[in-house]
């Protein structure tokens, strides 16, 4: 029985193209477990996935979709049932691996985690990778303790910057967020942002390697000259949780905030994260994040509307969390 998925094939000239293409389960890969996929959604990886691959996409014909949340409809693996709901992020799925802009597909057992209690398969989407990979950042700066100034977010109009904005200000934290979109900050501050930073106060390095202490921890989803500019402002002993690279990957930075006020620059990597922390990470996000705040993000999306939101999430053009409907 066939079935719809977002098929991107390379011609010979190395362009791209996307198209919704009937397949059928025996196109897609060996693996232990056969997921019904309800919902998928869009972050800047599956922009890249969609289009010219951005090194990547290691085969075509290919299916996108970094992130998916479904049902169990076989598993030769004793962890899953048929029936099962679960959600997947990471593991390089949707990038080496085929992903979840299809109607089904097929992955390793090891890559799944149960649906947490609390979220049905639409909310988990509507967090996906990009919320994930904030609740990772929040609980990295809580492990490292925050500090008393706000807690700065940066990108706060995009999907990791809406959760995280959304969690802190519910955990408590007075919660200032950066944008570039004038337009977006009535949006941020109906998820809780109490300050609104415009993006050009702070996306250029200074002479200074060290500014007024005003920041009591930040995620950055920016990077750049605009990460080394915050470095710069945070408060002693206060940390900076680095999820992303839209401003670059460059960082023009000096080691003096590092060594004068003990700054701590914290990576977070959401891709290879191990179980145990993925599903505390999960549980956190059911617990933690407002759901009324998780339903003004949402933008409901079609498999046939996926390549163009791949072009404009480029483009820093999509606000919130993209929700894709596979069956609809």
């Amino acid at each position: 029985m066939s079935f719809n998925a977002l098929i991107v094939n390379k011609d010979d000239e190395g362009k791209t193209h996307a198209e919704v293409t009937q397949i059928t389960e025996d196109q897609l890969p060996d693996a232990e477990v056969t997921v019904a996929v309800e919902y998928s959604t869009v972050n800047y990886k599956d922009g890249l996935c969609i289009g010219p691959g951005g090194g990547l996409v290691r085969n075509y014909p290919h299916v996108p979709g970094i992130d998916f949340a479904g049902t169990v409809e076989t598993s030769s693996d004793d962890r899953y049932k048929a029936g099962d709901k679960v959600v997947l992020t990471g593991w390089r799925v949707g990038e080496a691996h085929w992903g979840g802009y299809s109607q089904k597909a097929r992955v390793k057992a090891d890559w799944l985690v149960p649906l947490p209690e609390g979220l049905d398969t639409r909310q988990a989407m509507a967090v996906g990778t990009a919320g994930f990979t904030a609740m990772l950042a929040v609980m990295a700066l809580e492990d490292h303790g925050i500090k008393n100034g706000p807690v700065l977010v940066t990108g706060a109009a995009g999907g990791v910057g809406s959760v995280a904005t959304a969690i802190l200000a519910n955990l408590g934290y007075e919660v200032a967020g950066v944008t570039g979109r004038p337009e977006t900050e009535d949006y941020l501050k109906i998820l809780g942002a109490s300050r609104i930073v415009a993006r050009d106060e702070i996306n250029e390095t200074v002479k200074r390697p060290l500014e007024g202490e005003t920041w009591g921890g930040c995620i950055d989803a920016v990077g750049g000259a605009m990460l080394a500019r915050v470095l710069g402002q945070m408060e002693y002993g206060a940390s900076v949780a680095a999820v992303g690279l839209a401003g670059g990957a460059a960082l023009p930075a000096t080691v003096i905030p590092f060594l004068l006020r003990g700054v701590n620059l914290l990576g977070i990597d959401s891709v290879m994260q191990p179980y145990d922390n993925r599903l505390r990470a999960w549980e956190r996000v059911a617990k933690d994040l407002p759901m009324e705040k998780l339903d003004a993000m949402i933008h409901p999306a079609t498999l046939s509307d996926l390549p163009k939101l791949g072009a404009d999430i480029l483009k820093g053009q999509v606000k919130g969390r993209v929700v894709v409907d596979v069956n609809a």
